[in-house]
Protein backbone atom coordinates (compact mmCIF):
# COMPACT_ATOMS: atom_id res chain seq x y z
CA UNK A 1 0.00 0.00 0.00
CA UNK A 2 3.07 2.47 0.34
CA UNK A 3 3.24 2.66 -3.22
CA UNK A 4 -0.50 4.02 -3.57
CA UNK A 5 0.24 6.48 -0.65
CA UNK A 6 3.39 7.69 -2.73
CA UNK A 7 1.22 7.97 -5.54
CA UNK A 8 -1.20 10.12 -3.75
CA UNK A 9 1.59 12.04 -2.41
CA UNK A 10 3.36 12.88 -5.69
CA UNK A 11 3.22 16.72 -7.07
CA UNK A 12 1.60 17.54 -3.84
CA UNK A 13 2.87 20.81 -2.34
CA UNK A 14 3.64 19.51 0.96
CA UNK A 15 3.94 15.84 2.03
CA UNK A 16 2.68 16.73 5.56
CA UNK A 17 1.12 19.91 7.45
CA UNK A 18 3.41 23.08 7.24
CA UNK A 19 3.50 26.11 5.15
CA UNK A 20 6.22 28.74 3.79
CA UNK A 21 5.38 31.19 6.60
CA UNK A 22 6.08 28.55 9.51
CA UNK A 23 9.07 27.76 7.98
CA UNK A 24 10.16 31.04 7.28
CA UNK A 25 9.05 31.67 11.34
CA UNK A 26 11.36 28.67 12.31
CA UNK A 27 14.07 29.91 10.46
CA UNK A 28 13.81 33.17 12.13
CA UNK A 29 14.00 31.98 15.57
CA UNK A 30 17.10 29.69 14.11
CA UNK A 31 19.30 33.27 14.88
CA UNK A 32 22.06 34.56 12.69
CA UNK A 33 23.67 32.46 10.71
CA UNK A 34 27.01 32.60 8.88
CA UNK A 35 26.45 34.41 5.31
CA UNK A 36 26.71 30.81 3.45
CA UNK A 37 25.32 28.16 6.21
CA UNK A 38 25.39 24.60 5.30
CA UNK A 39 21.89 23.14 5.92
CA UNK A 40 20.70 19.50 6.02
CA UNK A 41 17.23 18.65 5.36
CA UNK A 42 16.42 15.75 6.16
CA UNK A 43 13.12 13.99 5.17
CA UNK A 44 13.13 16.48 2.56
CA UNK A 45 10.44 15.10 0.47
CA UNK A 46 9.88 16.92 -3.07
CA UNK A 47 11.88 19.89 -1.19
CA UNK A 48 9.55 22.90 -0.59
CA UNK A 49 11.54 23.97 2.55
CA UNK A 50 15.09 23.11 1.06
CA UNK A 51 14.32 25.40 -1.84
CA UNK A 52 13.02 27.62 0.62
CA UNK A 53 16.10 27.80 2.57
CA UNK A 54 18.37 27.90 -0.34
CA UNK A 55 16.66 31.02 -1.93
CA UNK A 56 16.53 32.66 1.50
CA UNK A 57 19.95 31.94 3.64
CA UNK A 58 22.31 31.99 0.06
CA UNK A 59 23.47 28.64 1.87
CA UNK A 60 24.19 25.35 0.56
CA UNK A 61 21.40 22.79 1.25
CA UNK A 62 22.13 18.73 1.58
CA UNK A 63 18.60 17.32 1.18
CA UNK A 64 18.07 13.52 2.39
CA UNK A 65 15.48 11.28 1.38
CA UNK A 66 14.50 7.29 1.23
CA UNK A 67 12.23 8.50 -1.85
CA UNK A 68 14.42 8.96 -5.39
CA UNK A 69 11.22 10.31 -7.15
CA UNK A 70 10.50 12.78 -4.68
CA UNK A 71 14.19 13.70 -4.97
CA UNK A 72 13.92 14.21 -8.33
CA UNK A 73 11.25 16.91 -8.42
CA UNK A 74 13.29 18.67 -5.88
CA UNK A 75 16.35 18.28 -9.16
CA UNK A 76 14.02 19.91 -11.51
CA UNK A 77 12.52 22.13 -9.23
CA UNK A 78 15.33 23.34 -8.42
CA UNK A 79 17.23 24.13 -11.91
CA UNK A 80 13.75 25.54 -12.28
CA UNK A 81 14.47 28.10 -10.19
CA UNK A 82 18.41 28.36 -10.97
CA UNK A 83 19.10 27.23 -7.42
CA UNK A 84 20.94 23.90 -8.29
CA UNK A 85 24.27 24.95 -7.43
CA UNK A 86 23.13 25.40 -3.80
CA UNK A 87 20.67 22.45 -3.12
CA UNK A 88 22.37 18.74 -2.80
CA UNK A 89 20.06 15.94 -2.94
CA UNK A 90 21.02 12.39 -1.25
CA UNK A 91 18.76 9.35 -1.54
CA UNK A 92 19.52 7.93 2.20
CA UNK A 93 18.22 7.14 5.39
CA UNK A 94 17.82 9.94 8.01
CA UNK A 95 18.89 7.74 10.67
CA UNK A 96 22.03 6.30 9.07
CA UNK A 97 24.50 9.85 8.10
CA UNK A 98 27.85 9.56 7.35
CA UNK A 99 28.94 13.11 8.02
CA UNK A 100 30.90 14.41 10.51
CA UNK A 101 30.22 16.29 13.17
CA UNK A 102 29.71 20.23 13.03
CA UNK A 103 29.33 19.58 9.72
CA UNK A 104 25.98 22.06 9.43
CA UNK A 105 24.84 25.56 11.01
CA UNK A 106 21.23 24.04 10.35
CA UNK A 107 20.18 20.32 10.67
CA UNK A 108 16.18 20.99 9.56
CA UNK A 109 13.62 18.17 9.70
CA UNK A 110 9.55 19.13 9.29
CA UNK A 111 7.38 16.66 9.42
CA UNK A 112 9.55 13.33 9.06
CA UNK A 113 11.78 13.16 12.54
CA UNK A 114 8.82 10.54 13.57
CA UNK A 115 10.23 8.13 10.94
CA UNK A 116 13.04 6.98 13.02
CA UNK A 117 11.30 8.71 16.22
CA UNK A 118 11.65 11.79 18.26
CA UNK A 119 14.05 10.76 21.00
CA UNK A 120 16.23 8.53 18.57
CA UNK A 121 16.56 12.03 16.07
CA UNK A 122 17.61 14.35 18.71
CA UNK A 123 20.22 11.91 19.62
CA UNK A 124 21.84 11.17 16.25
CA UNK A 125 21.43 14.39 14.73
CA UNK A 126 22.92 16.49 17.96
CA UNK A 127 26.86 15.76 16.52
CA UNK A 128 26.10 17.25 13.21
CA UNK A 129 25.44 20.81 14.61
CA UNK A 130 28.18 23.20 14.44
CA UNK A 131 29.13 25.41 17.12
CA UNK A 132 26.21 27.79 17.69
CA UNK A 133 23.96 26.51 14.93
CA UNK A 134 20.60 24.67 15.45
CA UNK A 135 18.17 22.15 14.72
CA UNK A 136 14.51 23.26 13.57
CA UNK A 137 12.29 19.68 13.81
CA UNK A 138 8.57 19.73 13.73
CA UNK A 139 6.84 17.28 16.02
CA UNK A 140 2.94 16.36 16.13
CA UNK A 141 2.11 15.70 19.71
CA UNK A 142 -0.74 16.03 21.93
CA UNK A 143 -2.53 19.77 22.55
CA UNK A 144 -4.50 18.36 25.77
CA UNK A 145 -3.77 15.84 28.42
CA UNK A 146 -8.02 14.35 27.80
CA UNK A 147 -7.66 13.48 23.95
CA UNK A 148 -10.59 11.43 22.69
CA UNK A 149 -10.80 7.76 22.53
CA UNK A 150 -11.04 8.11 18.51
CA UNK A 151 -7.98 10.69 18.45
CA UNK A 152 -5.88 8.19 21.03
CA UNK A 153 -6.91 4.84 19.29
CA UNK A 154 -5.84 6.45 16.17
CA UNK A 155 -2.16 7.68 17.43
CA UNK A 156 -1.85 4.85 19.32
CA UNK A 157 -1.98 2.76 16.28
CA UNK A 158 0.11 4.73 13.88
CA UNK A 159 2.59 6.62 16.08
CA UNK A 160 2.24 7.30 19.65
CA UNK A 161 1.44 10.91 20.58
CA UNK A 162 3.02 13.10 24.02
CA UNK A 163 3.00 16.06 25.21
CA UNK A 164 4.05 19.00 24.40
CA UNK A 165 6.01 19.11 27.55
CA UNK A 166 6.88 15.72 27.24
CA UNK A 167 8.79 16.84 24.30
CA UNK A 168 10.11 19.71 25.63
CA UNK A 169 11.65 17.07 28.66
CA UNK A 170 12.68 14.80 26.05
CA UNK A 171 14.88 17.74 24.10
CA UNK A 172 16.62 18.49 27.24
CA UNK A 173 17.05 15.40 28.19
CA UNK A 174 19.05 14.78 24.41
CA UNK A 175 21.31 17.84 25.56
CA UNK A 176 19.18 20.83 23.83
CA UNK A 177 18.04 23.90 25.18
CA UNK A 178 14.75 25.06 23.82
CA UNK A 179 15.13 28.39 21.82
CA UNK A 180 11.58 28.52 20.19
CA UNK A 181 8.27 26.77 20.33
CA UNK A 182 6.14 27.14 17.10
CA UNK A 183 2.55 25.56 17.67
CA UNK A 184 1.80 25.14 13.68
CA UNK A 185 -1.91 26.92 12.82
CA UNK A 186 -4.67 25.02 11.63
CA UNK A 187 -4.40 26.53 8.19
CA UNK A 188 -0.93 24.29 7.72
CA UNK A 189 -2.29 21.45 7.97
CA UNK A 190 -5.89 22.12 5.39
CA UNK A 191 -5.00 24.91 3.22
CA UNK A 192 -1.56 23.51 2.77
CA UNK A 193 -1.44 19.74 3.13
CA UNK A 194 -5.46 18.23 3.35
CA UNK A 195 -7.07 20.24 0.83
CA UNK A 196 -4.22 18.97 -1.73
CA UNK A 197 -4.53 15.83 -0.70
CA UNK A 198 -8.15 15.42 -0.90
CA UNK A 199 -8.45 16.54 -3.73
CA UNK A 200 -6.02 13.70 -5.13
CA UNK A 201 -8.08 11.38 -3.07
CA UNK A 202 -11.16 12.18 -4.71
CA UNK A 203 -9.77 11.93 -8.18
CA UNK A 204 -7.99 8.22 -7.30
CA UNK A 205 -8.64 5.11 -9.27
CA UNK A 206 -9.87 3.09 -6.61
CA UNK A 207 -10.26 -0.24 -9.02
CA UNK A 208 -6.93 -0.95 -7.33
CA UNK A 209 -7.18 -2.85 -3.74
CA UNK A 210 -3.95 -0.64 -2.74
CA UNK A 211 -5.33 2.51 -3.95
CA UNK A 212 -8.59 1.84 -2.55
CA UNK A 213 -7.21 0.79 0.81
CA UNK A 214 -4.64 4.27 0.58
CA UNK A 215 -7.99 6.25 -0.30
CA UNK A 216 -9.83 5.11 3.04
CA UNK A 217 -6.89 5.33 5.01
CA UNK A 218 -6.20 8.90 3.78
CA UNK A 219 -10.33 9.85 4.35
CA UNK A 220 -9.89 8.61 7.69
CA UNK A 221 -6.94 10.82 8.80
CA UNK A 222 -8.98 13.44 7.54
CA UNK A 223 -12.40 12.86 8.95
CA UNK A 224 -10.12 12.60 12.16
CA UNK A 225 -8.52 15.64 12.01
CA UNK A 226 -11.85 17.53 11.04
CA UNK A 227 -13.42 16.02 14.53
CA UNK A 228 -10.71 15.78 16.39
CA UNK A 229 -8.10 18.69 15.91
CA UNK A 230 -8.22 20.18 18.99
CA UNK A 231 -6.65 17.11 20.51
CA UNK A 232 -3.31 17.12 18.90
CA UNK A 233 -1.40 19.34 16.72
CA UNK A 234 2.00 19.69 14.71
CA UNK A 235 4.81 21.67 16.97
CA UNK A 236 8.03 23.40 15.63
CA UNK A 237 10.87 23.17 17.61
CA UNK A 238 14.17 25.34 17.51
CA UNK A 239 16.87 23.43 19.36
CA UNK A 240 20.42 24.35 20.56
CA UNK A 241 23.03 21.71 21.38
CA UNK A 242 23.73 22.78 25.57
CA UNK A 243 27.38 23.24 26.58
CA UNK A 244 28.13 19.96 27.51
CA UNK A 245 28.76 19.78 31.16
CA UNK A 246 31.65 18.05 30.82
CA UNK A 247 33.57 21.07 29.11
CA UNK A 248 35.04 23.64 30.88
CA UNK A 249 34.43 27.15 30.47
CA UNK A 250 37.50 28.35 28.89
CA UNK A 251 39.34 31.43 30.04
CA UNK A 252 39.70 34.87 28.67
CA UNK A 253 42.58 35.54 26.66
CA UNK A 254 45.11 37.88 27.77
CA UNK A 255 45.92 39.55 24.24
CA UNK A 256 42.07 40.81 22.64
CA UNK A 257 41.98 38.92 19.51
CA UNK A 258 42.51 41.02 16.20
Amino acid sequence: MSDAFFTLHHGLPRQGPGSDATTRRLLASAGPLPPRPRILDLGCGPGRSALLLAAETGGHVTAVDLHQPFLDELTAEAERRRLSDRVETVHRSMGDLPYQDGSFHLVWAESSAYSIGFDNALRQWRRLIAPGGALCVTECEWSTGTPSPEARAFWDEHYALRTGEQNIAAARDAGYEVVAVHPLPDSDWFDEYYDPLAARVAAADTTDPDMAAAVDATRAEIALRERHGADYRYTGYVLRPARDRDTPTPRPSRTPER
